[in-house]
């Protein structure tokens, strides 16, 4: 499920020095073949944010490309940039989501301050640079909001290697890590007894995310490796039905408030086993069968592992880890407060529509399809309501998953019968209904594993999207 701040939603022109973003940089000139990671604390409440350092260190050989150093995907609420201190010029810059920024949507937000722990990673500078943190502005501007300086010889930065205990599998490896995109592997709830397990379940998700488009034909493009990270307790935190663990990765259900959602939050612990291995995204598995995952921009993406439905959600929440995707349902309870839709949506398959005639999927939507795009919209949001709520009825009386799974099988069957039957069933266009908003945005499809578990593949503007990210490691 993704978890972004729907006010902040975009389609902008990058702000201040874009011609800065663009200009070519020799790697060689002004980084080591290493990576600096920061961790810092990110605190505030609502209305407000801040940032404390709390350090610096040398986080393994550099994983990610030594060509393209500058993002322009235009994804993410955050952007981070990293100038050089003496020219500013931008030596490398990333979008990127955060608990924090989702956190800061929910009425808790509004009520007390929080703090979490995050990082953001890139090339070891050979000289100072600064830290420049971003975020986006009512208006759909990405506007400083810290600045800090980062000496590489500084005492306060830590060159050590990070010298790993962490036992490591490769499920595969199709070249250079700087050529290719790297995906590690976490899993939390196993305990050392269940590693054989674990190892299993990778190769089966893994699988999963390799059978869908455009990940299959561009498998060439991927390596991805497993660390084991036992627990001394099987299985993770579930605080709805009164089930408490305390696990090796700090995983948990509940996350603010939704039984279904899972996050991790030992930022530290996560990151020391990630950087066992090269990586650019993550993927922690939870060792139960309750349904339940999250996915946040490139911050990592969750799914337990056992349940009926955990190969759709694996690749359902990579494809918000991935590539910034919106969910496109809006049924099922979520707790954030979505708010207007003031401004266009910076996720790449969710439109308001402002313009229909510069759809920003324009290029994929045939001369005879109409904008928006007719679909019976209502028969299947009374049929998806009813079911939620007998969703929530189960899950008030707790039942065995079982019974919720079978509920979710009722929906799928029921639900594809409506779906894959209509005039625009499959072409692109503009379908009312989605980023948790029944009316006011369009979904790109009718439907689409971002909208519901019916299939399990990406639609054409999805799979677009996707493209465009893995170009960005490997081209």
């Amino acid at each position: 499920m993704k978890r972004n701040f729907i006010f902040f939603f975009t389609f902008i022109v990058f702000c201040n020095s874009y011609s800065q973003f663009v200009q070519t940089i020799n790697f060689k000139d002004y980084f080591e073949n290493k990576t600096m990671r920061v961790d810092y604390f990110h605190t505030g409440n609502a209305a407000e944010e801040h940032f404390a350092i709390d350090r610096i260190l040398n986080d393994g050989e550099w994983a990610g490309s030594k060509m393209k150093l500058t993002d322009n995907l235009n994804l993410g609420l955050y952007f981070f940039e990293v100038q050089d201190k003496e020219t500013s010029i931008v030596l490398y810059n990333k979008g990127f989501a955060s608990i924090f920024g989702e956190w800061q949507t929910i009425p808790e937000a509004e009520e007390r301050w929080g703090t979490f722990h995050e990082s953001v990673r890139f090339p070891w500078p050979i000289n100072p640079v600064k830290l420049i943190m971003k975020k986006r502005d009512s208006e759909n501007q990405f506007v400083k909001i810290w600045e800090t300086e980062i000496d590489p010889t500084s005492r306060s930065v830590n060159p050590a290697e990070n010298l790993s205990s962490y036992n490591v599998f490769s499920y595969l490896k199709s070249g250079p890590s700087t050529e290719k995109v790297d995906i590690v592997i976490l899993g939390d709830g196993y305990t050392a007894d269940e590693m054989e397990k674990y190892r299993s379940d990778v190769k089966r998700l893994a699988a999963e995310l390799f059978a869908a488009e455009p990940f299959k034909s561009r498998k060439s493009d991927f390596n991805v490796n497993a660390v084991e990270t036992p627990s001394e307790i099987s299985g993770v935190n579930r605080p709805h039905p009164g089930i408490f663990k305390r696990t090796s990765l700090s995983a948990s259900y509940s996350s603010f408030d939704s039984e279904r959602y899972v996050l991790a939050y030992d930022n530290r612990t996560i990151r020391d086993a990630a950087a066992t291995v090269p990586y650019e995204f993550m993927f922690i598995l939870i060792n139960e069968q309750t349904y339940g995952g999250g996915g946040i921009y490139r911050l990592y993406a969750t799914v337990a592992a056992d349940n009926r439905f955990s190969d759709y959600i694996f690749v359902h929440e990579f494809g918000h880890h991935f590539a910034g995707l919106a969910d496109e349902y809006y049924t099922s309870s979520v707790s954030y407060d979505v708010g207007e839709i003031t401004v266009e949506p910076y996720e790449p398959n969710i439109t308001a529509l402002r313009d229909k005639n510069n759809l920003k999927w324009n290029s994929l939507v045939e001369d005879d399809t109409p904008i928006p795009t007719p679909w019976e919209k209502e028969k299947y949001d009374n049929f998806s309501y009813d079911i939620q709520k007998e969703r929530k009825a189960l899950r008030a009386a707790k039942v065995p998953e079982s019974e919720v799974e079978a509920l979710f099988e009722r929906e799928k069957k029921e639900s594809a019968t409506i779906l894959d039957n209509m005039e625009y069933t499959d072409k692109v266009g503009a379908f009312e209904g989605g980023g948790y908003m029944q009316y006011g945005l369009f979904r790109p499809y009718a439907d689409c594993i971002m909208f519901t578990r019916n299939k399990q593949q990406f639609c054409p503007v999805c799979q677009d999207a996707i493209s465009k990210v893995i170009d960005q490691y490997t081209k």
